[in-house]
């Protein structure tokens, strides 16, 4: 049942963090630091007020780079340079998502909110080096970030994909609004399913899903 949704996809976009590895690695964990650090020494505020502010231009903006550069003018490059300069031991290979995302048919390509130097990085330690058409960043968005349509609309469009032929997986749930609206097939990749009307399926282990499509 499930692959038969799938039966007109020829181009799968996929998230990164907390979608191509699970929660469990706690990667983000390091990048929360690190962002906090910056929002403290580039706002001079305290820590308390920073992790604040991030938490606040996450959830009103998308990022907090976003809020970053909307509310100060923030250039992203080093703030994008200096969040993401983390160790990525802790990750481990996964051969057999590797397995599954070279089975699927079509273009395969990442999209995250993070920057492409990264995402190459996050890939390399999976063993996912290779399988991926295409690794596009914020910064293909113009800075722009997931959730906001523009943002979606200038990648898909770099891309030459077809919303229709695509679908979509990620963890953060309301940036699946967006690729649903456009007519993709939409998967929240999560511990935790929400149930809504933008999302088509949900999965909490991102192999096993894939492996239904095969």
């Amino acid at each position: 049942m499930v692959r038969q949704n799938f039966q007109h996809v020829d181009t799968w976009v996929f998230d990164l963090d907390n979608t191509l590895y699970p929660p469990r690695y706690r990667l983000f964990d390091q990048i929360e630091v690190r962002m906090t650090r910056w929002v403290m020494e580039a706002l001079s505020v305290s820590r308390d007020e920073a992790d604040r502010l991030r938490r606040h231009y996450w959830e009103s903006y998308g990022t907090t780079l976003a809020g970053l550069m909307r509310e100060h003018g923030v250039d992203p490059g080093p703030y994008l340079h200096e969040v993401h300069d983390i160790d990525f031991s802790a990750l481990p290979a996964d051969p057999e998502l590797a397995a599954r995302i070279a089975d699927l048919p079509g273009r395969r390509i990442v999209y995250t909110n993070a920057c492409e130097p990264y995402a190459h990085r996050v890939l390399e330690a999976r063993g996912l080096t290779g399988l991926f058409d295409a690794v596009y960043g914020v910064e293909h968005a113009g800075f722009r970030p997931k959730p906001e349509r523009e943002a979606f609309e200038a990648v898909f469009a770099a891309d030459g994909l077809s919303p229709g032929r695509a679908a979509m997986f990620e963890d953060d749930a309301r940036n699946l609004r967006v690729p649903h609206a456009l007519g993709m097939r939409t998967v929240h990749v999560a511990p935790r399913a929400e149930p809504a009307e933008h999302i088509h399926h949900h999965t909490d282990e991102l192999a096993d899903f894939l492996a239904l499509l095969g």
